[in-house]
């Protein structure tokens, strides 16, 4: 299918073009036409599955053919999304789609001055896009009206619930007409969501796409079972290995990440921690940095997640396991993306045992144990018990998975027996055992959050046809 099929006009088809995509994602073939009809929809869909063009083409093709005069305050779509990087993404994609459609988009979100936000809403916009928290506080200060949206869009509303924004959604809900089309898209769908959905969407169609219980297929990923006390030492020692050369490290919490980025920093790592208490301006720094290479790793807590889409990111490293095991569907998800090779190394210490356990029921596979390396756990590897419908894993050099403990047979070759001696901090010299398999990545892909997850049919070459998708 291609989106010709649609019935989108040429300057959305342009832009399209523009991009540099061809064919839609699965996500895009479901949703795109019922949207375009008018109808409410329920979309249950992870990021980096095509789901943010997913509605933003359909809305920009209905805001070009009902033009209205532009009024200060006045909104005609609202774009709910729980993080300020996703809302500044989502921002970015209606402004690339739109281009050629003359619509207008802003956005706004909390932890920056608000005069420039005011400005732009006194002029009145054709899509806003916000969070929560920041749009309400601009509703009390009259300083923009939903009195006439026409579209009203809630993404990831698992995350919101999560964040507690809820009660948020709730309040502005009530402010928007009753008559408007409805769009609710989230990654899971827990009663809570489905209860939201059937007091927000009139009739609304179900599409759903990649389970959230599942992982990339390309994705290598293994577990390291380490005291807490080592955790850092051992990341350290990972790191040590210059292939690796972007890393999204992830914490449970705020003080833990801003601990893992000063010792990597002291260590000659240049790393950002990012999380909520961090300023926009300084999320924003430091994940241009990373994106740029400036920095070689960005230490995220859960809450970032969902807003942080780095193209070709080979590795992702949990350094704390979620206690929440969707968590661990998210976090992995930054890499592997679009057929492209990614591993997931995750730490676990004596207290996260069942949080892993969780995991590993939720995506029906036992993870690699990596048995040799500096900082292994006193209490061992753990027995494993075959879960059912568990995948089949092939040897970690093929840059697939392995079942079982690993001894080391998929790490880089040729990469640390030059090392100086008295550098490994109790290591064994000269050995790379328990290093992570260099993961290979595709030479020429396309910088972009638009694209779909490895569960696409098309083949990984060099031709594969691109994707739109979650910018």
């Amino acid at each position: 299918m291609q989106f010709t099929d649609f019935g989108l006009s040429q300057p959305v088809l342009r832009a399209v073009g523009e991009e540099g995509y061809s064919e839609p994602t699965p996500i895009q073939v479901k949703a795109i036409p019922h949207v375009m009809e008018g109808r409410d929809l329920l979309g249950c869909a992870q990021t980096g599955t095509g789901k943010t063009a997913a509605f933003a083409l359909p809305i920009i093709e209905r805001l070009s053919k009902t033009r209205v005069p532009r009024v200060a305050k006045r909104v005609r779509v609202l774009v709910l999304s729980p993080t300020r990087e996703l809302a500044s993404q989502i921002s970015e994609s209606f402004t690339s789609y739109g281009r050629h459609s003359g619509i207008t988009n802003t956005v706004i979100f909390g932890g920056v001055n608000q005069s420039r936000q005011v400005e732009m809403l006194a002029r009145g916009v054709d899509v806003l896009v916000a969070t929560p928290g920041r749009l309400l506080d601009l509703m009390h200060q009259k300083a923009v009206t939903l009195a006439h949206i026409e579209v009203f869009v809630l993404d990831e509303a698992d995350r919101m619930l999560d964040m507690g924004f809820i009660h948020d959604v709730r309040k502005i809900a009530a402010e928007v007409p009753k008559v408007r089309q409805t769009l609710l898209f989230s990654a899971t769908m827990p009663d809570d969501i489905r209860q939201l959905a059937s007091k927000l969407l009139d009739n609304p169609v179900e599409v759903a796409v990649t389970p959230v219980a599942s992982t990339a297929e390309k994705i290598d990923q293994a577990i390291y079972f380490v005291e807490k006390a080592d955790k850092r030492s051992l990341l350290g020692w990972i790191l040590e290995d210059s292939r690796i050369d972007r890393a999204l490290v992830f914490t449970r919490t705020k003080h833990s990440a801003n601990r893992v980025a000063e010792f990597l920093d002291k260590r000659g790592i240049r790393s950002a921690a990012i999380h909520g208490n961090k300023s926009q301006n300084a999320r924003e720094r430091a994940l241009d940095g990373f994106k740029r290479g400036s920095l070689r790793v960005l230490v995220a807590t859960d809450i970032a997640a969902r807003g942080i889409d780095i193209d070709q990111l080979a590795y992702v490293i949990n350094f704390d396991l979620p206690n929440v095991p969707e968590a661990y569907v998210h976090r992995i998800g930054r890499t592997g993306r679009a057929g492209a090779a990614g591993q997931a190394l995750s730490f676990c210490e004596a207290e996260e045992r069942p949080y892993l356990a969780d995991i590993e029921r939720l995506i029906q596979m036992n993870l690699d144990a990596v048995s040799k390396h500096p900082y292994p756990s006193s209490l061992g590897v753990p027995a494993k018990t075959d879960l059912t419908n568990r995948r089949h894993q092939a040897p970690a050099t093929s840059g697939a998975r392995s079942s079982g403990a690993r001894s080391g047979g998929g790490r880089p070759q040729g990469n640390g027996g030059g090392r100086p001696q008295g550098s490994g901090g109790g290591r064994p010299q000269g050995s790379n055992a328990g290093r992570p398999a260099q993961a290979q990545r595709p030479a020429a892909q396309r910088s972009s959050q638009d694209r779909p997850q490895a569960t696409t049919t098309h083949d990984a070459g060099h031709n594969r046809p691109r994707h739109v998708g979650t910018r």
